[in-house]
């Protein structure tokens, strides 16, 4: 006799797994996370790590291109990052990036505790602003918030103070808010 809920893959948790971090989020932001997901699978990384998360940031939104101090720094942020894929990374390939804040989850591209700590964040942010969708700036300001966090570690290595990039991205939503009331 067949039982009559089918069993389910690690694939189906897999899955589950990506609808959870995608929930809240615009659909462009679900597309930096798919593409942040294909990078970790890519690269052969277990999880999706900030890294991860902030090339796709610059790979796809302007607004969080505009964050940082002129097209130079974007290119050379960039130009880290692709050296970091195809290989001068390997230190962190298959490894998992971790905090010690939250317990691992083990699995192909969920994220990592930083990265799932993040998106929860970046939630926070548009909640406290009363604007539904979470925007790339909030992610962003969320990923560069933890100083133990890979994408810090990017950041500082392609020369870039992520304790300046947090506050200018604080300097631009206030902007935006005194904008959104005038």
């Amino acid at each position: 006799m067949q039982p009559r809920i089918p069993r389910q893959s690690t694939g189906d948790q897999a899955g589950r797994r990506a609808e959870d971090d995608t929930a809240g989020l615009s659909a462009e932001l679900v597309a930096v996370l798919a593409g942040a997901r294909r990078r970790a699978l890519r690269d052969g990384d277990r999880q999706i790590d900030t890294a991860h998360v902030l090339h796709s940031l610059l790979e796809s939104d302007p607004e969080v291109n505009a964050a940082f101090e002129g097209e130079a720094q974007v290119a050379r942020l960039l130009g880290y990052l692709v050296q970091r894929s195809i290989g001068y990374g390997l230190r962190w390939q298959s490894t998992v990036e971790d905090s010690g804040a939250v317990p691992v989850v083990s699995g192909a591209a969920g994220c990592s505790p930083p990265a799932s700590a993040a998106l929860e964040q970046a939630r926070a942010r548009a909640a406290d602003r009363g604007d539904a969708p979470v925007r790339g700036l909030d992610l962003l300001a969320a990923v560069v918030a933890d100083p133990q966090s890979r994408a810090v570690e990017v950041l500082t290595r392609a020369g870039i103070d992520a304790r300046e990039l947090f506050l200018r991205i604080e300097a631009t939503a206030q902007g935006l808010e005194d904008d959104l009331t005038l």
